[in-house]
C-alpha cells in the first residue's frame, strides 16, 4: 500500500464518526429554506451538497482544504528549478487536508509515473474517430473506454464491503489522473501536429511531462502546472464537479464518472469560456487596428458595448463578489513573463477599466474579472492557438477536485443524490397564485 493510500485510510477512520453523528444527532436540523426562484432557477445557492476538499468563499474566493489561492502556491513544494508547485503535491493536499513535504510530492509523482501507461485499444479508438470531432468529444470517450480496466467494478463485483468502496476507488482514480496528460497530449497531437506524437519522459513531474509531450517549451511547463492547480476544483455546486459527484453517487465507477463530468465542462455556460473570452479579446484588438489604445479609448469601447445591449466576457461570478483569485494568480504570472505581449496588453486594459464602469452602470452583481478572463491569453501566448482544446486543459485540472471528493463520497458511505422535483402548479399554489 502506497504512503499516501495509508495516510488517507487513517484520515477516513478518523472523520467518519463526524458525518455519523450529524446524521444520528443533527439530521433534523434545517440548513436552508429553498424559494421559488430557487427551484426554477437550477437550484443556485441551494446549500444541499456537501464537501471538504474545497469552498468558495464570495469575498476571500477558493480555498483549497482552507488555503486561499496565493498560500497554495507560496506553501505547497515547488518542483526543483522551476516557480510552480508540484500538481502532485498539490492532490495530497486535495485528499488528505495535509500540506505535503517535498518527499510527499515526490512519492505521488512516483505512483502516477507507474501508472501513466495508456492501453493501446485507447488510442486506436482516437486514431479511428472522424478527424473533425471535438477534442472534448474524443476526451470523454478516451476515458469512458477505459472502463473495463476499473479495479472498483471488480472488486464490488466479488462482494466489498461498503466501507472499504473507497480503497479500490482509490486505485481507479491514481490510474485515471495518471494517464489523464497523456491522453490529453496524444489527443492534441493527433489533431492538430499531424500525429506527430512525442513520447514521454519518466524523468518529469506531471506538469513537466505534459507540457513535453504537447511539444512546447520552458516556461509551459510552469503553465500547466498553474492551470491544473487553478481549474481543480470549486466546490460540488457547478456542472462538472456535480456532474461527477451523481454519477459516481449511482456507484458507477470513476472512469463513467469523470467521462460525465468532461461532457459537463464542455458546455457553452461553463468550461467553453474560456475560449470565448479570447475570441472576444482577439475581436477587440481588430476592431482597435491591432494598435494598443489609451485607457480612454478602452472606456469608450466598454461603454459603447455595454450600451448596445451586450456584455464583457470574462467578467462576473455567480459567487465571487471580487476579483477571482485565479485570475491574479496567472495576471502575476503574464506581469513577469508575457508583459509586452499584445493580447495581454489588452487584457490588461480591459482589467483597468471595465470594473469602475460595471459599477458606474449598476447592474452586474460582480463586477470583477473570473478565471476565464486571462487564462487563454496564456495558452495563446505560448503557441497553444486552438481555441477548443483549451477546456481539455480545464478538464485535467478538475479531474483532480473530483477525483478526490469521488473517493472521499465512498469512504463516507454518502448515498446515490436523489433530489425531488414539484410541479409548476405546485409552485403557483404555494405562492398562492389564483387560476
Amino acid at each position: 500500500m502506497s504512503a499516501l493510500k495509508e495516510k488517507l485510510g487513517k484520515k477516513i477512520q478518523e472523520w467518519r464518526p463526524r458525518t455519523t453523528k450529524l446524521i444520528k444527532e443533527y439530521g433534523d436540523v434545517k440548513v436552508s429554506d429553498v424559494t421559488i426562484s430557487q427551484v426554477i432557477g437550477g437550484a443556485r445557492g441551494v446549500k444541499s451538497l456537501t464537501t471538504d476538499i474545497s469552498y468558495l468563499d464570495p469575498y476571500e474566493g477558493i480555498r483549497f482544504r482552507g488555503f486561499t489561492i496565493p498560500e497554495v502556491m507560496e506553501k505547497l513544494p515547488k518542483v526543483p528549478g522551476q516557480e510552480m508547485p508540484y500538481v502532485e503535491g498539490f492532490f495530497y493536499l486535495l485528499l488528505t487536508g495535509d500540506l505535503p513535504t517535498e518527499e510527499d510530492a515526490a512519492e505521488v509523482a512516483e505512483e502516477f509515473k507507474k501508472r501513466e501507461v495508456v492501453p493501446d485499444y485507447v488510442f486506436t479508438m482516437l486514431k479511428n474517430l472522424p478527424p473533425d470531432s471535438h477534442p472534448m468529444a474524443m476526451f470523454s470517450a478516451a476515458i469512458v473506454a477505459m472502463q473495463r480496466e476499473s479495479q472498483f467494478v471488480k472488486e464490488y463485483n466479488s462482494g466489498l464491503g461498503k466501507m472499504e468502496y473507497w480503497m479500490p476507488t482509490f486505485e481507479d482514480g491514481m490510474n485515471l489522473l495518471a494517464k489523464l496528460p497523456r491522453i490529453a497530449s496524444f489527443i492534441y497531437r493527433l489533431k492538430y501536429k499531424n500525429g506527430d506524437i512525442i513520447k514521454a519522459d519518466p524523468k518529469l513531474d506531471m506538469g513537466g511531462n505534459f507540457a513535453h509531450m504537447m511539444g512546447i517549451d520552458k516556461p509551459y511547463d510552469d503553465v500547466s502546472r498553474m492551470y491544473f492547480i487553478l481549474h481543480s476544483d470549486h466546490e460540488s455546486g457547478n456542472v462538472s464537479a456535480h456532474t461527477g459527484h451523481l454519477v459516481a453517487s449511482a456507484l458507477s465507477d470513476v472512469y463513467y464518472a469523470i467521462s460525465g463530468m468532461i461532457n459537463g465542462l464542455a458546455g457553452p455556460l461553463h468550461g467553453l469560456a474560456n475560449e470565448q473570452v479570447l475570441r472576444w479579446t482577439q475581436g477587440v484588438f481588430e476592431k482597435m487596428g491591432g494598435k494598443i489604445p489609451t485607457e480612454e479609448e478602452m472606456k469608450k469601447f466598454v461603454w459603447d458595448t455595454l450600451s448596445g445591449g451586450q456584455v464583457i466576457p470574462g467578467f462576473g461570478h455567480a459567487v465571487l463578489r471580487k476579483t477571482d483569485p485565479r485570475y491574479m494568480a496567472q495576471r502575476e504570472f503574464c506581469l513577469k513573463h508575457l508583459p509586452d505581449d499584445p493580447l495581454f496588453k489588452y487584457v490588461d486594459l480591459i482589467y483597468k477599466v471595465t470594473p469602475p464602469i460595471l459599477q458606474e452602470q449598476g447592474k452586474a452583481k460582480n463586477p470583477w474579472p473570473n478565471v476565464d478572463a486571462q487564462s487563454g491569453v496564456i495558452q495563446w501566448y505560448y503557441g497553444l492557438t486552438e481555441y477548443e482544446f483549451y477546456t481539455v486543459l480545464f478538464g485535467i485540472g478538475r479531474a483532480l477536485g473530483v477525483v478526490s471528493n469521488i473517493i472521499w463520497d465512498r469512504a463516507l458511505g454518502y448515498p446515490i443524490e436523489r433530489p425531488k422535483s414539484i410541479t409548476t402548479a405546485m409552485m403557483e399554489e404555494i405562492a398562492g397564485i389564483k387560476k
